[in-house]
Order: structure tokens, then C-alpha cells, then sequence
């Protein structure tokens, strides 16, 4: 009997000693493991190594802290928690996590700081909560701000592509969580920018200059408008992460068209944004005008490259509005918004990191795409027109009378226009088994090459509408007619980024979480039953195995007596 309770006494404290030793290695070596289908709690490499490299403490203040949040909402809110404090557990620093209501600022501060919000991105969000009393509207902010000891910065959380219903775009930003945390955080820990060209010489930008592509990447790029008649050679244009080259109007020389080839096949990024074909709007009036080829030489390089921007024009049904003059009320003149097919808004994505979620984005005068072949080259669609589109070939009549008619339906059968292409992979030069332009004769050549080009089929894209006086130009992605702001300037963010960092944290907008919504005539028929089995079935558990250890302890005894 002694022996049994030494023995006994040797098994507790040996048990116990395997539970201080186990806390003290788990103190020592840290591991997670995540078991879920999804690896929804574990993070993409890029933002691991950012997290380990993290060099101070980050706070990151939760603004979505609304009263009586439907449950979808919670959810969201829960997973902005949850992300946060799993960037804490892989983070060289800490990162603290704190929920903060806009709405509890002094009244005097109130008005500033939500305006100060939006420079963010934050606009507050109407929700509509159901009460006792009815249906109650409250302001939400579904964004987050991250600090450090000096500077804060901002992002909006919750965003989704025009279409989603509230389901998927609740989904669409807990998948987009990750990227939009990590993204504050290292514009935060890491200002510096990076170099991005943008080529002038051409009739580029001609209405805003650049502004908008300048307002667009402030604070994470510095743009430099570079003439390419003054490089000297390939080597001027190799410390630019990105070269633009938007909407030129006029023809590119041989020797510039050298310089952008060998950019691209020494590891470089191109954009570029052109139409097919040039149409003047201050002559649509009356008759209208006619749109004509536009001839600029890039067709070659492109051509080469895998693809060419064709010279016709676009019309869809989703189409954006023209102000036109329409009289004056009084002594006053009259601006009235008319259907102009030309003007479009494109809204269906490639699940592309550069794409993936983007809202709709807002194109004018645009020519389609067609690919070509091209060894070695993988070409991505990234954006798509909508189920109704109509292609006119070049020359074709363009008038704003034409507004004033319905259009004919029957003829806009062309569905989901591929607007914009990514070329990734291995280029041949343009200039391969040719003559050299004079001046670089002497010079090293690169007949093949590994680099990006993304190439879209619209030269104004990238550049901001004028204010209703016609005088300023405003942000880009702005409308100043139907004030709503279209995602021109996100997609040529995300550019930027994929571009100069394709394995970077943007590449985190990949990822993927299912939605898995109950079957609610399930949930009607068989609710019970299954609250039943949650609840009984762990006691009923507790008392078999409860009964079966006295039974046999009883047993035990029974016999030694």
C-alpha cells in the first residue's frame, strides 16, 4: 500500500515537472500553428519579413466602434482585432491594439478630425441598425489608424468592387485585411520614395500636366517628368522603378523608342496608357467630327511585346455623363449632364493583386486591345468592359448630337472588352536583327529581356478632370459633374506597387477566404435538434466518462476490500 502511494506521489510531481518545463519552453521558442483550410491566421511572407524588421512599438486604433453593430459588422470588426494581434505575435516590436470613436471627439475638434479622416480615406458609412423604436441610422468609420511616437497615417477597411452584395464585400475586406495593415504600417516605417518617370515631349497629360499622376503617388513615389530627347542613354532611365508614357499625341522617335526597349529588357516597368485613334471634343458639336488613326510609333514596340492597341473606338452601355451647355435659366449658363457612351465606367476585375476588389474605374475615349504572338511573354487582362459594348473602327463619326437619341440596343453585342493587359516574362527587342539608331551603334544591346509592361487602351486614365470652372485640376479618379470618385487613382497605386515590388505585401490581395453562409431552411427545420446536441451532448460526454471512472473505481475498491 506504501509503495502504491509513493508511487502515486512520483507521478504527480513528475507530471507537474513536465508542465513547468513545457511553460518554459513555450516561453523560450515561440510557434504557431495554423489549422485552418484557408491558413486564415497566417501571413504572407513579404509581410512577415517587414514584421521582423519592425525597428519601434506600432498602435494601431480601431474606428469601427458603433453601438448595436449587425452581425456582419461584428465579424468585420472582430477580424480587424484578430489581424492586428497576429501581426503582434510575428512582430520584432509591439504592436498594441485600441478601439477609438470618432464620434466622442469634443464637438469643437469633431468637424476637424473626421474632415482629416477623409485626406485618410475614412468617410464615414450610414448604417442602418435595427431598434426597438425601428430602424436607427448611425455614422460608422470602417477604418483604422496606425501610430507610432511622431506620425500616424490611415486606411480605409472596408471596400469592395461596384456589384458585390454586403456579403462578399464584408468577405472582400477581411480577405483584404493583411495588405491594408501592412500597407499603413510601412508607409509609416519606411517614407522614402521611390523614383517613377514620367515621359513629357509627346502631348502627354497636355490637360492637367502630370497632376494628377503627381497627386496620386505623393508621399510613397517622386515623380520626375523626364524628356527622353535628352537621355543619353539606357542607363539615364534604369533608376526609375516605373516609366509612364500617357496619352502622347504626337509620334516617338526611333532613338526613343530604342531607350524605352532597353529599359524594359534591362528588368524595367512600362505603363503605357494611348488610344488608337485621336478625336477632338471641341468639334463634336453640330455635325460632330471624325476620329482618325494616331500614328505614334509605340505600335511597333508594343507589336513586339505581344500586343497592340487598336485603332478604333469603344462605346458601352455603362456609360458616364458629359456636361453640355444647355442654355442659360436667366442669366445664368446651363451645364447639363447627357448619356455619353464614350465615357465609361468599368466595374469587373481580374483576381489580379493589382485589381482584385478595385471599385469601378472611369475610362474616356477608349480604343480596344488585341493580343499578339509573342514567345516568352504571359499576358493578363486586367480590367473588362461590361456586357454591352460596341466597337467603331477608325474613321468614325463623333458628335454630341448623337446623345439625343436612344441608343439601338441590338448593336452593342460585344460583351467584357479586355481595357487593360499585363505582359510579364521574357521580351525581344524591337530592334533585333535591325540597324541600331546612329548613336547607339557603339553602345551594349540587349536583343532579350526579362521586364513588365502594362498597357491600357485609354491615354486619359491617369489624368485628373478640371474643376466646374475649367481652371483647376482635381484629384484623380474625381468627377466633378456626377461628384463621385471613380478608382483611377487606386489602380495606378497598386500599379506602382505590384510594378517596383511584385513579391512585396501587395501581393497579400491575393488571398482567398471562402464564404459559408447557413442553408436558413436548415437552420428552420433542424435548429433544435442541433442546439441540442451542442449543449447536451459535451454534459451527457462529461457524465458517461464520470460514470464509467466510479464504476470501475468502485470496483477497484470493492475487490482490495
Amino acid at each position: 500500500m506504501k509503495r502504491t502511494k509513493n508511487h502515486r506521489a512520483l507521478s504527480i510531481l513528475l507530471l507537474l515537472g513536465g508542465f513547468v518545463l513545457l511553460f518554459f519552453a513555450g516561453q523560450l521558442v515561440k510557434f504557431r500553428l495554423d489549422l485552418t483550410e484557408e491558413k486564415r491566421y497566417s501571413l504572407h511572407p513579404a509581410t512577415v519579413e517587414m514584421l521582423e524588421n519592425l525597428d519601434r512599438p506600432i498602435h494601431v486604433d480601431i474606428l469601427l466602434t458603433a453601438d448595436d453593430l449587425p452581425g456582419g459588422m461584428r465579424r468585420l470588426q472582430k477580424s480587424m482585432e484578430e489581424t492586428v494581434r497576429t501581426f503582434n505575435a510575428y512582430a520584432s516590436e509591439k504592436i498594441t491594439v485600441d478601439y477609438f470613436d470618432p464620434l466622442s471627439v469634443t464637438d469643437s475638434l469633431k468637424e476637424d478630425f473626421i474632415y482629416s479622416l477623409a485626406d485618410y480615406g475614412i468617410n464615414p458609412t450610414n448604417l442602418f441598425v435595427n431598434q426597438n423604436s425601428g430602424q436607427q441610422a448611425q455614422l460608422i468609420f470602417p477604418g483604422i489608424l496606425v501610430s507610432d511616437e511622431e506620425y500616424e497615417v490611415g486606411a480605409l477597411i472596408l471596400k469592395g468592387e461596384r456589384g458585390m452584395s454586403p456579403d462578399q464585400i464584408l468577405n472582400f475586406s477581411i480577405e483584404n485585411l493583411e495588405y491594408e495593415l501592412s500597407n499603413a504600417i510601412r508607409k509609416l516605417i519606411d517614407p522614402q520614395s521611390k523614383a517613377v518617370a514620367l515621359v513629357i515631349g509627346h502631348g502627354e497629360l497636355s490637360e492637367d500636366e502630370g497632376f494628377g499622376v503627381v497627386e496620386a503617388l505623393d508621399g510613397q513615389y517622386e515623380v520626375f517628368k523626364v524628356p527622353l530627347d535628352q537621355a543619353k542613354s539606357p542607363s539615364d532611365l534604369s533608376s526609375f522603378g516605373m516609366v509612364l508614357v500617357l496619352g502622347p499625341k504626337s509620334s516617338y522617335t526611333e532613338r526613343e523608342l530604342f531607350l524605352l526597349d532597353q529599359y524594359v529588357l534591362g528588368g524595367g516597368n512600362l505603363v503605357v496608357a494611348a488610344e488608337g485613334v485621336d478625336v477632338n471634343l471641341d468639334e463634336a458639336g453640330g455635325e460632330g467630327t471624325l476620329s482618325f488613326p494616331l500614328e505614334n510609333e509605340l505600335d511597333r514596340l508594343l507589336f513586339r511585346y505581344g500586343i497592340r492597341i487598336n485603332k478604333d473606338l469603344i462605346q458601352d452601355l455603362n456609360f458616364s455623363y458629359l456636361p453640355i451647355m444647355g442654355g442659360n435659366f436667366g442669366n445664368q449658363e446651363q451645364m447639363i449632364p447627357l448619356p455619353w457612351p464614350y465615357f465609361f465606367n468599368a466595374g469587373r476585375m481580374a483576381p489580379h493583386p493589382i485589381t482584385k476588389g478595385l471599385d469601378q474605374v472611369n475610362f474616356r475615349f477608349v480604343s480596344s486591345l488585341d493580343t499578339v504572338k509573342a514567345d516568352g511573354v504571359k499576358k493578363t487582362p486586367l480590367i473588362f468592359g461590361s456586357e454591352k459594348g460596341k466597337i467603331l473602327p477608325a474613321p468614325s463619326r463623333v458628335a454630341l448630337s448623337d446623345m439625343q437619341q436612344a441608343p439601338v440596343m441590338e448593336e452593342f453585342t460585344v460583351s467584357n472588352l479586355p481595357l487593360g493587359y499585363l505582359l510579364e516574362g521574357e521580351f525581344t527587342s524591337v530592334f533585333k536583327n535591325r540597324f541600331l539608331p546612329e548613336e547607339f551603334s557603339g553602345q551594349s544591346f540587349l536583343e532579350s529581356g526579362r521586364g513588365k509592361v502594362v498597357v491600357f487602351g485609354d491615354g486619359s486614365l491617369f489624368q485628373s478632370q478640371l474643376d466646374l470652372g475649367g481652371n483647376q485640376p482635381l484629384p484623380l479618379g474625381e468627377d466633378p459633374f456626377a461628384q463621385t470618385t471613380f478608382a483611377n487613382k487606386q489602380l495606378l497605386l497598386n500599379l506602382a506597387q505590384y510594378l517596383t515590388d511584385p513579391e512585396g505585401i501587395i501581393s497579400a490581395r491575393t488571398r482567398t477566404l471562402q464564404i459559408r453562409p447557413l442553408d436558413r431552411l436548415k437552420v428552420k427545420e433542424q435548429g433544435t435538434f442541433w442546439q441540442v446536441i451542442n449543449i447536451g451532448g459535451p454534459i451527457g460526454v462529461v457524465l458517461i466518462l464520470g460514470g464509467i471512472i466510479l464504476f470501475f473505481r468502485k470496483k477497484q475498491y470493492s475487490r482490495k476490500a
